[in-house]
């Protein structure tokens, strides 16, 4: 994929804080998917413990029958702290070179992280839909921030969650009897689209197909890599 750079990365956390409060100015929550989906991308993110070697996996997958299309990777070192709110500026470099290795574009593309569920409304999935143009949602598996009541147990159950007097994203039991999602919009969906998606791409498993096969991807590519130790 080609796609023009949206910023530098070389930032202090002030100066990611106030990028952040920018970009979510230019964030939009409404429908602009396509008529007709074909593809759709996950992306996770693996690290070592302790570590600053980051490990990102893209894979793409057919819609709606989800079987895989490409994948692509990326390695790299990231020296950004770790700081609560501030995960993409760790993560997001190392995204985007595998978004740069991919074959094939996806329409919309499901992130193991925040959308606009972020208490700047900038998590890693609206970082990423800034950047690349594309509809992105936010499929995390715990909360940043907000509140909410406990949704129902059977598939498809969801509540709001809400910050204040706003509604951020959805509690969404993905999977009978298993704990909830927290799906957010990212870029160019709207809250009730986010959910249909993530449903639509969840089949056995809590987690969406396309984010579940990089997880497997990234955490693939971290085992098979030399330890620090031996790259020092």
């Amino acid at each position: 994929m080609d796609f023009p750079a949206l910023h530098a990365w070389d930032l202090s956390p002030r100066e990611a804080v106030a990028l952040q409060r920018r970009l979510a100015a230019q964030v939009v929550v409404a429908d602009r998917l396509p008529a007709r989906i074909n593809r759709v991308a996950g992306v996770d993110v693996s690290y070592e413990k302790h570590g600053r070697i980051f490990f990102a996996a893209v894979s793409v997958l057919s819609f709606p029958d989800l079987e895989p299309l490409a994948e692509a990777t990326a390695r790299g070192h990231s020296e950004f702290p770790y700081i609560p709110g501030l995960l993409s500026f760790r993560e997001l470099p190392l995204v985007l070179q595998a978004f740069q290795r991919l074959a094939q574009a996806p329409e919309v593309i499901l992130v193991d992280g925040q959308g606009i569920a972020h208490p700047r409304r900038l998590g890693l999935a609206s970082h990423l839909g800034l950047w690349l143009g594309v509809p992105t949602v936010g499929c995390a598996k715990s909360r940043l921030c907000g509140e909410h009541v406990a949704p129902g147990t059977e598939k498809g159950a969801a509540t709001p969650l809400r910050d204040g007097e706003d509604v951020i994203g959805t509690v969404l039991t993905t999977r009978t009897g298993t704990k909830p999602l927290y799906v957010s919009p990212g870029h160019l969906v709207d809250q009730r689209q986010a959910v249909e998606i993530t449903l639509a791409c969840c089949r056995r498993y809590r987690q969406p197909e396309p984010t579940r096969r990089a997880h497997h991807l990234s955490n693939q590519l971290r085992r098979s890599a030399p330890t620090s130790s031996e790259n020092r």
